[in-house]
């Protein structure tokens, strides 16, 4: 199977604080990969290195055959905006902006004329039940529609990675699970990527295997 995106030997530390230790990680198209472990143990900075928000000490990310961190801020942010999606445990949806607008946004923000973008998200939001919410903003929406928004929001510019960081966090049992079956199968659909951060053994249960982070180090990969 070929590595879509993997990192070899990572290192980053926050002052004193060592938050990985020579981590490795690969994932393949359409894969979903569940990276595990304790509070502290390094996950998140995993997530944010592989995506190239946060430059590592030492190792490397590569994506498609490219060093990431060989580019520039500029075209790493382009690459967030178009070959990137993103889920986070509060889904950080914009408050004054409807639903709607909200899914529409990456592509707003990637130059898309208005009305494609929204007819592009409305399409998405559908496919993932949410279509009725489309004109309320986030406040005026459940827990767990809200984050099926924000999963829309991430496969709206068909990515070909999403990073979900504790995607089902902030919700009950149910709606996480919802949402958990819904990103799982929009992805294979697409041949999609994930990278799911997670500490709980139920939403990893969605992963086809598991990466575990102890100490800022992957010390293992199991199937799940």
């Amino acid at each position: 199977m070929t590595t879509l995106l993997g990192a070899t030997g990572l290192h980053k530390s926050f002052g004193p604080t060592e938050a990985l230790l020579g981590a490795d990680f690969g994932i393949a198209a359409g894969e979903v990969v569940a990276v595990m472990g304790p509070s502290g143990s390094g996950k998140s900075t995993l997530l944010h290195c592989l995506a190239g928000i946060v430059r590592p000490d030492a190792g490397t990310v590569g994506y498609q055959g490219r060093d990431l961190f060989a580019d520039t801020d500029a075209e790493r942010t382009a690459l967030r905006r178009t070959d990137f999606g993103f889920v986070f445990q509060f889904g950080q949806l914009v408050p004054e902006l409807s639903c709607l607008e909200n899914v529409a946004l990456p592509l707003r923000l990637g130059g898309t004329r208005r009305k494609k973008a929204e007819a592009a998200a409305a399409e998405v939001m559908a496919r993932l039940e949410v279509d009725d919410v489309a004109p309320k903003r986030p406040g005026e929406v459940s827990g767990g529609q809200g984050q099926r928004v924000a999963v829309a929001r991430a496969l709206v510019t068909a990515p070909k990675v999403i990073f979900a960081d504790e995607p089902t966090g902030a919700l009950d049992s149910l709606s996480g699970e919802r949402v958990m079956r819904m990103l799982v199968t929009a992805a294979k659909e697409h041949d999609t990527a994930v990278v799911l951060v997670t500490h709980e053994a139920r939403v990893a249960a969605y992963s086809d295997r598991e990466a575990v982070v102890r100490d800022g180090r992957t010390r293992q990969q199991v199937t799940a």
